[in-house]
């Protein structure tokens, strides 16, 4: 009897394990998200040149050096203005805040690289802003004065963070939303004013959603290449591309991928030490207002002055310049191959909008349901596609789907006498599944953020329910 006993509950134990739709949902998708990283890892390991010795003698130190600098600057940056302005329109009443709520989410529309145009063109010696000052204050040459340099690594730390900050803003203000009214109205009643209750109560609740957003925005850092390359920062990505491109060995670009790997592998597993003991759940209090303080004087002015700066800096001046040059060549952009890349676009991002998110959600509820090693290992195995830089990622890609296509094709000519041609690696389903490989990480993030939230003694109340 005592045999029984303790061998039936390991053999079902074991039977889940293997056998669960989750836990084969979840390895099966998280397999096919990690295949093109295992394409690159196979390159960076059996190169057909091995360049490895020569980089790690030369340039690879210094784009390991600029990657550190610039995620260290961006990710303090982000964290200052996400979670700042995050408190303010939550938690805080001064004019404009139900404007600014949404305002704050624009910057994410644009692109790191244009706003880098922009501010070059606007900042550099022969732009608009010098040349006032040089107007107003009799400057002749350039040794005359001193002006901070756009083109640099603060340059490209200031332009990353005005577009990357509302990965933070959007997660850290949507987990203040879902605070308990009853732990703030608590603070209030020990004597905690605004600042003390916002580091006690609210940054501690917080932390898991801010921790996601930071670890979001540190992979797009280490992933931009258009940014960085423009303003001469020589950082990891930048290294593959003068690699590939400029030295024609795709094994050596692929080494220095294996390296970013690294990175974010590092970054992630910090990120869950940080919280791994930490579980927050929300609270019913669906019917109670969460409570706000109000702001006057110059608090309310500086708190204003908050969340209008990185919206003017990293939307509204941006916004201006592109419609002013889209005015003047309204004629020239305006075109049937225009609206034909805009619709194409449009399709492709809600497809790929569409299928992260059934994906995230059933790698997301597979782990909170099914949460023993092995699923846990596929939905974190599933968000490292995020790092990959876009066109290391499409050879990670196109390989083993042209593989796959020149493996039927040849089938069917064997066998069959016809020719499929490329199925897979030649149609929009290559695109597709680039897209999904590449920002699963975000939706992810976001629905594990959820969930987290939710306690699981409403999945035990929904079972004993039936």
């Amino acid at each position: 009897m005592d045999t029984t006993l303790d061998t039936t509950p390991i053999t079902y134990r074991f039977r889940i394990a293997k056998a669960d739709p989750w836990t084969i949902g979840a390895v099966a998708l998280s397999a096919l998200i990690v295949l093109p990283v295992a394409a690159v890892l196979y390159l960076a390991f059996n190169p057909t040149e091995n360049i490895w010795p020569h980089l790690l003698s030369t340039s690879l130190p210094r784009y390991i050096n600029n990657s550190l600098l610039l995620m260290l600057g961006v990710g303090v940056t982000v964290c200052f203005i996400g979670v700042t302005n995050a408190w303010l329109v939550t938690m805080c009443r001064f004019p404009g805040r139900q404007q600014f709520e949404w305002l704050l989410a624009l910057p994410f529309a644009v692109p790191a690289y244009v706003i880098a145009y922009i501010y070059t063109d606007l900042l550099e010696y022969a732009g608009p802003v010098q040349a006032l000052l040089r107007h107003i204050f009799g400057w002749q040459r350039p040794g005359d004065y001193w002006f901070p340099e756009i083109r640099s690594l603060g340059g490209a730390t200031l332009v990353m963070s005005l577009v990357l900050y509302p990965y933070v803003y959007l997660l850290t203000r949507s987990a203040f939303l879902d605070q308990s009214p009853a732990m703030l109205d608590a603070s209030r009643v020990m004597g905690h004013g605004p600042w003390r209750s916002f580091l006690r109560i609210s940054i501690p609740l917080a932390r898991p959603a801010i921790a996601i957003g930071l670890a979001l925005t540190l992979m797009e850092t280490l992933n931009d290449f258009g940014t960085v390359d423009y303003f001469a920062v020589r950082t990891l990505t930048a290294g593959i591309y003068d690699v590939w491109l400029g030295m024609g060995n795709l094994g050596g670009a692929a080494q220095i991928a294996a390296v970013m790997l690294l990175f974010i592998a590092l970054l992630v597993m910090t990120e869950l030490s940080g919280r791994r003991r930490q579980r927050y759940y929300q609270a019913d209090q669906r019917f109670k207002t969460m409570p706000t303080y109000p702001l006057r004087g110059w608090r309310m002015l500086l708190a204003i002055l908050c969340c209008a700066l990185p919206v003017v800096l990293g939307f509204l001046i941006p916004g201006i310049v592109l419609l002013t040059y889209t005015i003047e060549s309204w004629h020239e952009s305006w075109t049937p191959e225009f609206r034909a890349y805009a619709t194409n676009s449009i399709l492709l991002s809600a497809a790929a909008g569409l299928a992260t998110i059934v994906l995230a959600s059933v790698l997301a509820y597979g782990q909170r349901i099914r949460g023993h090693a092995v699923v846990k290992i596929a939905h974190r195995m599933a968000s490292i596609g995020y790092a990959v830089p876009g066109a290391v990622l499409a050879i990670g890609i196109i390989i083993p789907l042209a593989k796959f296509d020149n493996t039927i094709d040849a089938l069917m000519r064997q066998y069959v006498g016809i020719s499929t041609g490329l199925i897979l690696s030649g149609s929009v389903f290559a695109l597709l599944f680039a897209y999904v490989v590449r920002f699963l990480a975000i939706s992810l993030g976001a629905i594990e953020a959820s969930l987290d939230k939710i306690s699981p003694d409403m999945d035990m109340a929904a079972r004993t329910l039936g």
